[in-house]
């Protein structure tokens, strides 16, 4: 998304039984937002922060994986004296070779995961960085294979707590993509913890994920007789716990970052993307720009919805009518089709509310010629004149330029979760879900994508590694070539300077696993 320094930022060590979790990307100005503001007494420089700033400690890593209650987010204690841990260095997802450095940026090398080392389900994986926006890739990538087990409630967990299972753990697959602004931070911590966060919540809930139907006490206990009806008039499945673990997991994942970030005087956020693969279905949970689509044999199903200041104008303002002073009088809630100038006052002009899905026209007061709280249009689309997404990880700390107005109040950190069931499905052997960064959606439509899937797989049936193939070329067509100072694609069009991540899942693969 936006330039980053070059301090490095680096990973945790991984534990045994943990598999591939990405790691994450550096700071600048926002998705082409307003300058973000900068924490007193920290020379941010032209990257967005200082050189020479300390690095984010590794300690939030090795505090939520030991479990103990007194260390679960909003109660851990303050790391007790003793040597500093050590610090989180700017990587590329583990999974990518050389990860530990960036990619040349001259010519914008597509780089893809190690043959060596396959994703699950023997997804594809590539990337490139943006041309010369920020001075790291801040889109970040994790996969893994997530293992359930039953635990009681206040039970401390195991030290091991990826146990490989299958015959007593519910085992699940994840993969995610972090689109990071402002800074890497918020998307390291989302790389390294979410699908923690996701496993901890499924478990919570197990309980009911495997009965036929979901119980209304977790225990089993029947208060009332007619409490197995209330569920199943409220039609009330599985899947609906699936659902609402994903959506705990992305706040309790908000919730860390931002007392990490508030710990180590940090800024920026991240847009997440996830995909997970559990008891037959898959969930695709969105919180940002990002999408993924599923490329079937003879049609495209989306499985996101891309939340920007535009697609939530209406809870956006609804929440400036509830609360007027998050406003501070330095911005209106009302919509325009353009800023109003002191001619327009007296006059009736088209406008929109919180209310209205159509337009009015009201008189126009003085108040009105404030900067509007939801202003431009597609990609220019602004919230507070500084984001360009309603919806993702961390930003606890953003404010407006030059003002107290911070933006946090207004952003949702709950995703839309979308659920495909496969045995309603026939799957083919080349159908796949393609999940990417906004990096490749500014200049492909899903058309566009799924036609180059298509033809691609049909003309590399043979290759072993077709779908990291796949991944290159999507990237690569996203990309473009260089021409002169320019990127371009083949049909003349401006290619995408954006930082560009993708996965290739191959759904037919679920049955090898």
């Amino acid at each position: 998304m936006a330039p980053l320094s070059s301090a490095p930022l680096g990973s945790a060590p991984p534990r045994p039984g943990q598999e591939t979790a990405g790691q994450a990307a550096p700071p600048v100005p926002e998705r082409g937002a307003a300058p973000l503001r900068a924490a007193p007494g920290r020379d941010r420089g032209r990257a967005g922060r200082s050189r020479t700033c300390p690095a984010m400690s590794g300690e939030w890593l090795r505090r939520w994986r030991r479990g103990g209650p007194a260390e679960r987010p909003g109660g851990a204690p303050a790391p007790g004296p003793g040597p500093p841990p050590p610090a989180l260095r700017y990587r590329r997802p583990k999974f990518v070779p050389g990860g530990g450095e960036e990619a040349p940026r001259g010519g914008r090398a597509v780089r893809g995961a190690a043959p060596e080392r396959p994703l699950p389900w023997g997804a594809g994986y590539a990337e490139v960085i943006n041309a010369e926006k920020s001075e790291f890739n801040e889109d970040q990538a994790a996969c893994c294979q997530i293992s359930v087990r039953r635990r009681e409630p206040g039970l401390e967990e195991d030290e091991e707590w990826l146990i490989l299972c299958s015959t007593q753990f519910l085992t699940g697959h994840y993969w995610a993509l972090f689109d990071g602004h402002g800074g890497p931070d918020a998307a390291i911590i989302a790389s390294n913890y979410l699908h923690y966060c996701i496993k901890q919540k499924l478990e919570e809930v197990v309980g009911g994920i495997t009965e036929a139907q979901p119980p209304m006490h977790l225990s089993g206990r029947c208060v009332c007789d007619s409490d197995p009806q209330f569920v199943e008039e409220k039609h009330i499945h599985a899947a609906d716990l699936v659902v609402g673990a994903l959506e705990n997991a992305f706040q309790e994942c908000d919730e860390v970052i931002g007392q990490e970030m508030e710990a180590t005087n940090q800024t920026g956020g991240c847009t997440a993307l996830a995909a997970l693969y559990f008891q037959g279905k898959l969930y695709v949970a969105n919180a940002g720009d990002s999408r993924a689509i599923l490329v079937l044999k003879d049609s495209i199903v989306p499985m996101s919805s891309e939340f920007t200041p535009e697609s939530e104008r209406q809870r956006i303002q609804h929440l400036a009518f509830l609360f007027p002073k998050l406003l501070d009088g330095e911005f209106t809630r009302f919509e325009f089709p353009r800023r109003l100038k002191g001619d327009d006052v007296g006059h009736k002009v088209l406008y929109r509310d919180y209310f209205m899905e159509g337009w009015g026209y009201k008189t126009v007061e003085k108040a009105d010629l404030k900067y509007p709280l939801v202003h431009g249009h597609g990609k220019q689309a602004r919230l507070l004149g500084t984001l360009a997404v309603s919806r993702g990880l961390g930003d606890h700390q953003l404010k407006v330029i030059d003002t107290n107005i911070e933006v946090k109040p207004f952003l949702s950190c709950i995703p839309k979760v979308n659920v495909f069931d496969f045995a309603v499905h026939d799957i083919k052997e080349d159908d796949v879900l393609i999940m990417a960064t906004d990096g490749l959606w500014d200049v492909l439509c899903n058309d566009e994508v799924a036609h180059v899937v298509r033809s691609f797989l049909a003309e590399n049936r043979t290759d072993p590694q077709r779908f990291s193939e796949l991944a290159k070329c999507l990237v690569c067509r996203a990309r473009g070539k260089k021409r002169g100072h320019q990127w371009m694609l083949d049909d003349s069009h401006e290619a995408s300077y954006d930082d560009i991540s993708v996965f290739v899942i191959p759904l037919h693969n679920r049955e090898e696993d």
